[in-house]
C-alpha cells in the first residue's frame, strides 16, 4: 500500500534540498512532487511530460528538481503562478494541457485532498504556498514511509495547523482562496443533474463514498543529552611519619683508667638521623559508566472520524408502479409477526423496510438473489446504523423480497 508523505518548507532552497535527499535515498524522482509560489510572473506557460520549464522561470530549482516528471510553470486557480512538478500535479492539468495551456484546471486542494490529506490541512497547503512556501510530496510503501518521515523531518517544515490558526486569526478564510472559474460553475452546474445519453432514455445517480485513510509521520518529542566534563575536588589523607633525633648526653664518670682507655685515642662515631616524607601518587580508576540506549514500542491507536456517503433512493412513480407507501401495510403486517413482542414500534423498523424496498427498485441488483445481495446490503447499512444489521436484516428481506415479487 502506498501513501504520500507531504510537507511544507519555508523557501525553495530547502524543498530543493528535501528533494535531493529523498532521491538520495532511493526514492523515484516520479514519485515526487513540488510546488512553489512564483511571484515574479504575471503570466506563464506550463510544461507536462519530459518537458522543463525555460531557464529564467526555473533558475531557482535548477537540476535538482530538473529530474522531476513535468516541471514546469502554471497558474492554479486559488493560489496564482506557481512552478510545479510531479504526480500531484498531474491531476491539475485539463485535457490536451501542454506547455501553453498557461492554466491549471484543477486546485492544489483537490489533489491533496485525492492523495489522502484531510480538507482542512489541505486548504493550509494551499495557502502557505500562495504565501511563499513550497510544498513538498513523494509517494512511498509502507517500507519507505518511516525513511521519508526521518528526511522530510530534518528540514524543519512549517507546522501548518499552526501557522494555519494564525492565519484565521487575522482574518483568513479558506473559502477566501477558492475562485470559481467559468469551467468550474459549468462543471458543477452539469454534476447537479442526473447524467443522461444522448437519447435521453437513461438517467445515472452517482453513489459517493468517503473513505478514511490514515498515515504517519514522525514527529520529535525530546530525548536525552549526555556530555562529560572534568572537576577538581581537594581531597586530604592522613599518614604517620617517623622521624629520628640524635641525642648526645654527657655523663659524669669517677673510676680508674687503663691502657685500653688510650689505646683508641682517634676514635670517630658517626650517628644518621632519618625521617619519612609523604609521597604523593594519583592513579584515575574508572568507578562508573552511562549508558544511553533507544528503546522501541509499538503501540495501536485507534483514529476516530466520520466520512460522508451520498446514497440514492429509487422510487417508483407513476401508473402501474408502486411507490413505498403502498407497501406500507404489508410492512406493518410483517412487523406485528416478526417484532411484535419486541416492545418496539413500525417505525423503528420503517428504515429497514424502506431499505430492503430501495434495493429492490436498485437497477444494479435487478438479477441478484438474497445470498448474493446480502453481503452487500449489510455493508452499506451497517455504514449508516453500525452493530444494528443482525437486529433488522429479517426486515430488510422482507422488503426486498416483497416489492422484487410484486414488480417481476
Amino acid at each position: 500500500m502506498s501513501s504520500y508523505i507531504t510537507a511544507l518548507y519555508k523557501d525553495p532552497d530547502t524543498a530543493q534540498e528535501v528533494v535531493q535527499r529523498l532521491m538520495d535515498a532511493g526514492y523515484d524522482p516520479k514519485n515526487i512532487s513540488l510546488v512553489s509560489y512564483d511571484a515574479s510572473k504575471n503570466e506563464v506557460v506550463m510544461a507536462q511530460g519530459d518537458e522543463d520549464v525555460s531557464g529564467g522561470q526555473g533558475a531557482k530549482f535548477g537540476a535538482i528538481t530538473g529530474a522531476l516528471v513535468g516541471l514546469g510553470a502554471m497558474v492554479i486557480p486559488g493560489i496564482g503562478p506557481v512552478i510545479a512538478a510531479g504526480p500531484l500535479v498531474a491531476g491539475l492539468l485539463g485535457a490536451g494541457g501542454g506547455a501553453a495551456a498557461g492554466a491549471a484546471t484543477g486546485s492544489v486542494t483537490a489533489s491533496l485532498i485525492k492523495s489522502g490529506v484531510d480538507e482542512e490541512t489541505a486548504n493550509y497547503y494551499t495557502e502557505g504556498i500562495r504565501r511563499g512556501g513550497t510544498l513538498v510530496s513523494v509517494m512511498a510503501d509502507d517500507r519507505q514511509v518511516d525513511q521519508a518521515l526521518k528526511v522530510m523531518n530534518q528540514y524543519n517544515p512549517i507546522d501548518v495547523k499552526t501557522e494555519g490558526a494564525k492565519w484565521k486569526e487575522s482574518g483568513w478564510n479558506a473559502q477566501d482562496e477558492q475562485p470559481q472559474t467559468t469551467q468550474q460553475t459549468t462543471t458543477e452546474k452539469r454534476q447537479s443533474k442526473p447524467n443522461q445519453n444522448a437519447a435521453g432514455n437513461e438517467a445515472r445517480a452517482e453513489v459517493v463514498q468517503e473513505e478514511l485513510q490514515v498515515g504517519k509521520r514522525e514527529v520529535e518529542r525530546g530525548g536525552v543529552r549526555v556530555h562529560t566534563y572534568v572537576t577538581e575536588t581537594p581531597v586530604q589523607e592522613q599518614v604517620k611519619l617517623r622521624e629520628e633525633h640524635v641525642d648526645v648526653e654527657r655523663r659524669p664518670v669517677n673510676r680508674a683508667a687503663t691502657d685500653a682507655d688510650f689505646a683508641n685515642d682517634k676514635t670517630t662515631y658517626e650517628v644518621t638521623e632519618k625521617a619519612e616524607e609523604p609521597v604523593v601518587s594519583k592513579q584515575a580508576r574508572v568507578v562508573e559508566e552511562v549508558v544511553v540506549r533507544k528503546d522501541v514500542n509499538e503501540r495501536t491507536e485507534t483514529v476516530q472520524d466520520t466520512v460522508r456517503r451520498k446514497d440514492v433512493d429509487v422510487e417508483r412513480t407513476g401508473s402501474g408502479t408502486n411507490n413505498f407507501e403502498s407497501y406500507s401495510p404489508q410492512f406493518q403486517k410483517h412487523f406485528q409477526t416478526t417484532y411484535g413482542q419486541s416492545g418496539q414500534t413500525y417505525n423503528d423498523y420503517a428504515p429497514a423496510y424502506q431499505y430492503g424496498y430501495t434495493l429492490a427498485s436498485n437497477p444494479q441488483y435487478r438479477d441478484y438473489d438474497w445470498s448474493r445481495l446480502e453481503n452487500d446490503a449489510r455493508s452499506n447499512w451497517e455504514t449508516s446504523n453500525p452493530n444494528t444489521w443482525d437486529r433488522v436484516k429479517d426486515a430488510v428481506r422482507y422488503g426486498w423480497e416483497n416489492v422484487k415479487s410484486s414488480t417481476r
